[in-house]
């Protein structure tokens, strides 16, 4: 396979290289793998704190800025940062407001920050914590107990980041962080397998005109595998598996999000499609966002995630924001 990279040993640490180069209102500390907005920790803020394995971006090192998170670790591609990082974060976006740590339900990220949270409670750090479990294509799966963290994350890290930002204590910022969480249903949907720099070929076998309904950020089996369908076949299945999870009452923000390897012409097709079988369903929808940003490296796919939103979530979804990846509202 062929990768922009030197060599797979040295892929995060040049990623964020680059990142710090193009950002430098973003503190990017190469070494010990930590991304921190330039102005932390914020006087009467409470720090917003994520992480994950590489290979998600712009998830999750694009989400920092005035607005929403305040750090974030990037662990090895794959895999989960380690608790040192979460605690180093958490100490350098402490204002003495708190700190609250949002987490996807991968069972590596889940042990290694609440050792973080450990960690940084005997130094004094009042912790928070949010669980992403939003993914409902399957219930455990090869990284996880329960279901799976995904696209909803953007979601929470958005909404929580916005009530920090207005000074909101973290009892409440985690409380509206778990509201969104339990708001909101995803599902994904794999055209190609994903290549891994280590790898350099692809992890899973997809044989040319088939699709994996209910995959995985890494690549994980989904539901099941069937021949390619058209994009309003996906998103009728994707939609429906979705609404019949979580039966819509009220208007939802809707992500239509690529796993990396699928065009914007693509993805606004396929949100146009999904956007069909919301009206269908009799579904309103709010607010819409289509691009990249919970990605899976080369994948070719698309995943759908709504959030059921009242006057409140809507508000603070519009509330200005920030981040190399978001950005309204300033």
């Amino acid at each position: 396979m062929k990768m922009l990279i030197n060599v797979p040993e040295t892929v995060v640490a040049d990623a964020l290289r680059g990142m710090a180069a193009a950002y430098p209102d973003l503190n990017v500390d190469v070494e010990n793998r930590l991304i921190v907005r330039r102005d932390a920790p914020v006087a009467g803020q409470v720090g917003l704190v994520s992480g994950g394995g590489s290979g998600h971006e712009p998830l999750h090192g694009g989400f920092v800025g005035p607005g929403m998170l305040a750090a974030a670790c990037p662990g090895e591609v794959f895999t989960s940062p380690v608790p040192d990082q979460m605690a180093r974060a958490a100490a350098a976006v402490d204002s003495g407001a708190g700190v609250l740590f949002i987490v996807k339900n991968y069972t590596g990220d889940v042990l290694n920050f609440d050792m973080a949270a450990e960690l940084a409670e005997d130094e004094g750090i009042q912790i928070g914590k949010v669980l992403v479990d939003d993914d409902v294509a399957v219930t455990d799966s090869l990284y996880t107990a329960g279901r799976r963290g995904t696209g909803a994350t953007l979601f929470v890290e958005k909404i929580a980041g916005a009530a920090a930002a207005e000074g909101q204590p973290l009892e409440r910022v985690e409380a509206i962080g778990r509201q969104v969480n339990a708001a909101s249903r995803s599902f994904g949907v794999a055209l190609s397998a994903v290549t891994t720099p280590a790898k350099g070929s692809p992890t899973f076998d997809l044989p040319p005109g088939e699709l994996e309904l209910g995959i995985g950020i890494h690549g994980e089996p989904g539901r099941e595998r069937r021949p390619m369908m058209t994009s309003g076949e996906i998103a009728d299945f994707a939609v429906n598996a979705i609404l019949d999870d979580m039966p819509p009452r009220g208007p939802v923000l809707v992500l239509v999000n690529g796993m990396g390897a699928t065009p914007l012409l693509e993805l606004f097709g396929f949100n146009a499609e999904v956007q069909r079988v919301l009206a269908e369903r009799g579904v309103a929808v709010a607010r819409t966002l289509v691009g990249n940003y919970v990605t899976s490296l080369d994948m070719a796919g698309a995943s759908v995630t709504l959030c059921q939103v009242d006057e409140e979530l809507l508000r603070l979804w519009d509330a200005p924001v920030r981040t190399p990846a978001l950005r309204w509202g300033m």
